[in-house]
């Protein structure tokens, strides 16, 4: 008899919705979380404790490519990354289902086309909450349903730029977005990006794990750090060793899912080698690890010297006119979109900037996020080195991210700011991490299926980015949410079917 039907590694984005879509079922399901919730703290909204001495994010190193140890940005948590994203949730466009040429080469596609999950979008934009308004953006994939809440208001300075883009003949448009305003601003006059959520005001992968405790078949252990994955001869997965408050103990259950984020989760993968499966678990095609994708982005900062801009949050309005097109041959380029207001302590603590001139500068500023798609390469990679994560990230299609970079500016200096500038992200810190796992229909070139039940363990799913085949080029935490509704509804009814059968 096992401990339970359903063990979910992970409480982020993935993992909270998969037992969120689970909970109604009656199955006895366990999440583990390695770290704990987080307890409200004036180090929330505290810009030198997030931005300068990182102190909520993990303080394990991993390496890059040249065997550099560095910090990642990675928080564990209930929530997990999903604490400090920026609440965009946007539906991946349906030309990003299928292979599309780009600057830096072709994407192969996914298995399944947009319309599958165009239901599962919608579900989770109800579990979310999420703010939109349909219609503003000609690249918008059909939609089943309106948003569930009108979109987050601009503030004036938004406003402005709205109007200006328009001017222009683009089509700004309003970023989807999972916060109550209200009892976000009620906890501190911050914006929501980038800052962990602790007051209510934005639903994140904690949100989800709320929804799916409210039912008493659910149950969340937090300080429970999974080790390795046991497997037998025959394929299937028969326990999980855990170090949690009481030692290492092992878990067992009917079915497995793996959600703690397209690194950590390979890093498991490949920890749980046996003698069974010398190369890690899931990995007969030898792509665990591999494919490993994160968006090229850049921030870029639009000033008029003699205007200030006193906004607060900033970020409700996107710009997608260069996400299908704009290359010199019609290639996509990226999103653009409003980063969170950037203060003066922020710009100090990234920048070498003096606080002086920080604070100038950001008073200033209308900041903008610039963002194109990283293609998949096999050896853009997760592998483990005497047991400590090595990522490294083979930067691709960056000259589509630079000619984004380029129309964003010459974009701003035609909305009146004569002065702009870009920084792209450092490559060694990952967000929006994705790949390492992909799923596909070929057990051969592919880790997982269509709903992220692995090829070589049919108890074993991956309910996380890894198995994205693309990163597109917007924020993936609503497809991570879609897939793991559509998985669970996956579990559900094939495990209903199991049981008519043994009863029949």
């Amino acid at each position: 008899m096992s401990d339970w039907d359903v063990i979910i590694i992970g409480a982020g984005m993935g993992g909270g919705t998969l037992a969120a879509a689970l909970a109604p079922s009656g199955a006895r399901v366990l999440v583990l979380e390695r770290g704990a919730r987080l307890s409200p703290s004036a180090l929330d909204r505290d810009a030198d404790a997030i931005f300068r001495s990182g102190h909520f994010r993990a303080s394990e190193t991993w390496l890059d490519g040249d065997g550099q140890p560095f910090r990642p940005g990675n928080y564990y948590m209930v929530g997990g990354n999903s604490k400090f994203y920026g609440a965009a949730l946007i539906r991946y466009r349906a030309e990003d289902f299928a292979p599309l040429r780009h600057m830096g080469g072709t994407t192969l596609g996914w298995p399944i086309g947009y319309d599958a999950l165009e239901p599962f979008y919608t579900q989770a934009e109800a579990l979310f909450d999420v703010r939109g308004q349909a219609g503003e953006d000609p690249t918008e994939p059909p939609r089943g349903a309106a948003y569930p809440h009108p979109p987050v208001p601009d503030e004036p300075a938004i406003a402005g730029l709205r109007r200006a883009l328009q001017k222009q003949g683009l089509h700004p448009s309003s970023i989807p977005l999972a916060v109550h305003l209200e009892r976000w601003m009620a906890g501190g006059a911050t914006a929501w990006d980038g800052h962990p959520d602790t007051c209510g005001g934005k639903l994140d992968g904690e949100s989800a794990i709320n929804a799916a405790l409210a039912y008493p078949n659910v149950t969340l252990m937090t300080g429970t750090k999974a080790e390795r994955i046991l497997a037998n001869a025959a394929g299937r997965i028969t326990g999980v060793e855990v170090t949690g408050p009481e030692g290492r103990s092992l878990l067992t259950a009917q079915t497995y899912a793996l959600a703690v984020g397209a690194v950590q989760s390979a890093a498991l993968l490949l920890r749980s080698a046996s003698a069974d499966y010398p190369t890690g678990l899931a990995n007969s095609s030898d792509q665990v690890g591999r494919n490993f994708m994160n968006h090229n982005c850049s921030a870029v900062l639009a000033l008029h010297p003699f205007r200030r801009n006193p906004s607060i949050y900033q970020k409700t309005l996107m710009l997608n006119d260069f996400y299908l097109t704009g290359g010199p041959k019609g290639e996509p380029l990226g999103n653009i979109q409003m980063l969170g207001k950037i203060t003066g302590p922020i710009l100090a603590a990234t920048t070498n900037l003096p606080r002086v001139l920080a604070d100038w500068i950001a008073a200033r500023s209308l900041d903008v996020y610039a963002m194109s798609e990283d293609l998949p390469n096999p050896d853009s990679r997760v592998t483990l080195k005497d047991g400590q994560i090595r990522l490294d990230w083979k930067r691709s299609n960056m000259a589509a991210h630079n000619a984004l970079v380029a129309r964003v500016k010459a974009v701003l200096r035609r909305a009146g700011f004569p002065i702009v500038l870009a920084q792209a992200f450092d490559r060694r810190t990952p967000s929006h991490q994705c790949g390492t796992a992909r799923m596909g229909l070929d057990p051969r070139s592919s880790v997982t299926d269509s709903f992220g039940r692995c090829h070589d363990h049919s108890n074993l799913f991956i309910a996380d980015a890894s198995v994205l085949p693309t990163s597109a080029a917007v924020n993936p935490a609503l497809t991570i949410a879609a897939l793991a509704l559509r998985m669970g509804q996956h579990i559900r009814e094939t495990q209903a079917q199991a049981a008519a059968t043994a009863q029949g």
